[in-house]
C-alpha cells in the first residue's frame, strides 16, 4: 500500500472517528438537558402539590446555596425554605406555578445554566416574572446552587 493511500485512508478514519465523537457528544448533551429539564418542571409539580419542602429537594441542600430575589440574597438552604415558606404560607398564597420559556446551556458534564420564565396563577393575581438557575450535578443529581428571580410588577 502506498503512502499516500494510506495517509488517504487515515484521513477517513479520523473523519469517521470524529463524526462518531460530535454524535456521541450531542446526545450526551440531549440527555443532559433532558436531566436537568426534569429537575426544574420535579420542583413545579412539587409547588402544585403543595410541598414547598419538596420542592426544595431540587436546591442544593447547603448553607452556601445562593438564592437572590426582590433585591435581596439569601444563602443557605434552611434560610430560603424558611422565606418560601412565609412568602407562602398557604395554598392559596403558593397558587399554581408555572414555568416556561426553558433555555438550558450545558457548561459542562458538570454545570448547566437554565433560563425560563415563571408564573403564579392564583385567585386575585397572577405575578411573574424570570428566573435564571444555575446548576450542578452532585451524587445525588442535578441541583440548583444559585437562582436569580425577578419579579415583572
Amino acid at each position: 500500500m502506498s503512502t499516500k493511500t494510506l495517509m488517504s485512508l487515515t484521513a477517513v478514519l479520523m473523519l469517521i472517528l470524529a463524526a462518531g465523537c460530535a454524535e456521541k457528544e450531542a446526545l450526551l448533551e440531549t440527555e443532559l438537558k433532558t436531566d436537568i429539564r426534569d429537575v426544574v418542571l420535579e420542583g413545579e409539580a412539587w409547588w402544585n402539590k403543595g410541598s414547598i419542602e419538596d420542592y426544595m429537594g431540587t436546591y442544593w441542600k447547603s448553607p452556601e446555596l445562593r438564592f437572590a430575589s426582590g433585591g435581596k440574597v439569601t444563602f443557605g438552604w434552611q434560610k430560603t425554605l424558611d422565606g418560601y415558606l412565609k412568602r407562602y404560607p398557604d395554598r392559596a398564597a403558593m397558587g399554581r406555578l408555572v414555568f416556561s420559556d426553558l433555555d438550558i446551556t450545558i457548561l459542562s458534564h458538570e454545570s448547566a445554566l437554565v433560563f425560563g420564565a415563571w408564573k403564579l396563577e392564583r385567585e386575585h393575581d397572577q405575578p411573574h416574572g424570570l428566573f435564571t438557575l444555575l446548576l450542578r450535578r452532585y451524587d445525588e443529581g442535578w441541583r440548583i446552587v444559585h437562582d436569580h428571580t425577578s419579579s415583572a410588577e
